[in-house]
């Protein structure tokens, strides 16, 4: 092969490494993206969820302990 051969070869391999990779990035992007939004949902919910919960524990009133009738 000649030199120009061989840089041609290899500029087209680069050429489509390159390609491959702009692709996979955009995927593994998407992925991130779509996971993160999920997460923020997630943290919304809990946040709803753990004001909701303390809401209840203070409109609960605790009894005194009471004995068994048995007693």
């Amino acid at each position: 092969m000649h030199d120009r051969e061989k840089i041609e070869e290899r500029l087209v391999t680069l050429e489509t490494r390159l390609a491959f990779q702009d692709e996979t990035i955009e995927t593994l992007n998407s992925v991130v993206k779509d996971q993160w939004m999920a997460i923020d949902r997630l943290q919304r919910m809990l946040s709803r969820f753990d004001g909701r919960l303390a809401e209840i524990e203070d409109n609960i009133e605790i009894a005194p302990p009471q004995k068994p009738p048995h007693y």
